[in-house]
Order: C-alpha cells, then structure tokens, then sequence
C-alpha cells in the first residue's frame, strides 16, 4: 500500500536515500506563531504526530537533526523528550551549523533531506538531496523545494514527510506492522 500514491518515482528516489532529516523550528515544528508569558517566557506548541514520525525515523536509522534561529527552554524540553541530539538552536548561520552535523555523522548532502519555511532556511534547503516545505511557506522557499506537504506546520506536516521518507525506504508497512501487534 502506498501512504502517497501521487508522488513521483523521482520524490520517492531521492527520498530514499536520506540517512538525515534537518528541520527548522518555527513554521515548522510549530505553526509559526510565538507566544509569550506574562514573565516574558516564550512557549511552543508542538504536534504530537509530529514527534512520532521523528521517532519512527529514528528507529529506522534515519538520523534528525534540528536547526533554529530561536532557542527556548520550551524547544529544547522538547526536542530532549524526543531524544535529538542534533540540536542547534540560536543559529544564525544554518549552512555552516548543517555542513558541521553531516561532517559529525560522516555524511553527505545527497543523503540529506531538509524542511523549512522562510528565507534562512534556503542556506540548507538548496543543498539538500531532497527539500519540503509546509503549504503556508514563504512563496520563494515553495518555488524551490521539491515537495510541499499537504498538512500544516505545526499540524502534522513533518509527519507527512517523515511517513514518505519512511515509505521510500520501503520501511513503513513494517513500522506500522509493528503498531498494529
């Protein structure tokens, strides 16, 4: 069974290759929005399907690496209760922060899938084997990425590219098989 029977043979090659997802944070992981306490606290909202594909990716040998231009308590509580350890948070600079992990995990861009939704992201977006963005992404980043979720950031469209990335793997009967006992 295909969980995408629309997407190409092309999407599904180059996402099968992918040994590294790298997210973005907001507009991503979240719907983009911030908000703040009265203590000035910033809080996130996350999605919970969301952080099941990261780890269905993980149980699959898929590494996930997170790069943000935000750090927060919110964020990186979050993204330790998921078990990232591949976290650059308060990056400014995601290229070089990107080209530091693949160098750590001894990989390469054409092994790499990337998913963002504004102009910061493109440093790691463009070198990617395989880029996403979410529908509500900045109209210049939608042009040059090779697929866009059906589903909303923060509202389960990392799940979407991590149940492809799973079904291109051919792993996602299996991971589901597993569910279901």
């Amino acid at each position: 069974m295909s969980v995408f029977p629309s997407v190409s043979p092309e999407i599904l090659k180059k996402a099968g290759a992918v040994k590294l997802l790298l997210l973005d944070v907001d507009g991503v992981l979240t719907d983009g929005g911030l908000t703040y306490s009265e203590s000035s606290e910033q809080t996130k909202r996350f999605n919970t399907l969301d952080g099941h594909g990261l780890k269905l990716l993980q149980r699959v040998d898929i590494h996930v690496g997170v790069i943000s231009g935000r750090d927060s308590a919110a964020l990186r509580k979050r993204l330790s209760d998921l078990g990232l350890d591949h976290v650059y948070a308060g990056v400014h600079n995601k290229r070089a922060a990107a080209d530091a992990l693949l160098q750590t995990l001894g990989l390469n861009w054409s092994q790499v899938a990337a998913m963002g939704d504004d102009w910061p992201d493109l440093a790691m977006l463009m070198p990617a084997a395989f880029s996403c963005a979410p529908p509500q992404a900045h109209a210049e980043v939608l042009s040059r990425v090779d697929w866009v979720t059906s589903k909303a950031a923060g509202h389960g469209a990392v799940r979407e590219v991590c149940d492809l990335l799973l079904q291109a793997r051919d792993a996602y009967e299996a991971v589901l098989k597993e569910a279901l006992l």
